[in-house]
């Protein structure tokens, strides 16, 4: 079963509040591997305070959010993040291959997500790994994606805000300014698939 290693491997844990959890770390929780997606501190005026979370299982990709106490003792995986090629992706994982060691790792699409839509086949990605197991992929900052597709706006059309629909070169579509052009490149944040802005050559 993929990614059983995760539920059954003993070592390599570590033990912290979870008053300290913050996005990106992995965690154990009912016995399965969670990344953390989003955390929040909370202290109500009475009793005791906690912290607000929505994980990812690491497997199925799922989310749901989950309330620990701060005090409370959670196991953390310790991790690397390596930096891998990007292959390329099928219906069900997402290809990376280690220059060092020309090895190469797959990840589930679910578990990548809307991210994998606007990584770039030949970019440097950053993978979590533990233990030579790789985790997820990190999400970049930005993608800086060629426009390949779009309609041009109609003369004189200046509405602020007004979007329109444009296809980059992964194939993804995405909302974009009126002035945004074909031939032109933008950037994209990855995790929302938001436009960010159009970089200049």
């Amino acid at each position: 079963m993929i990614f059983a290693w995760l539920i059954l491997y003993n070592g390599a844990y570590m033990k912290t509040n979870a008053g300290n959890l913050k996005k990106g770390d992995f965690i154990t929780h009912n016995a399965e591997v969670w990344q953390v997606v989003k955390s929040e501190f909370y202290s109500p005026g009475k009793g005791s305070a906690v912290m607000r979370t929505k994980i990812k299982n690491i497997v199925s990709g799922k989310n749901i959010d989950f309330t620990f106490k701060s005090q409370e003792t959670i196991e953390t995986l310790e991790v690397n993040s390596i930096e891998m090629q990007y292959l390329y992706k099928d219906g069900q994982f997402v290809y990376f291959m280690n220059n060092q060691d020309y090895q190469q790792y797959q990840l589930p699409l679910g578990l990548v997500g809307k991210m994998a839509n606007y990584m770039k086949e030949g970019n440097a990605y950053y993978v979590y790994v533990h233990d030579e197991h790789p985790l997820n992929v990190r999400p970049s900052n930005s993608e800086k994606l060629l426009v390949t597709e779009t309609e041009d706006a109609a003369k004189g059309d200046t509405v602020s805000g007004a979007k329109k629909s444009a296809i980059v070169e992964t194939g993804a579509t995405i909302m974009v300014p009126l002035f945004v052009k074909k031939g032109e490149v933008i950037a994209i944040n990855p995790e929302t698939g938001e436009y960010v802005e159009r970089v200049k050559s």
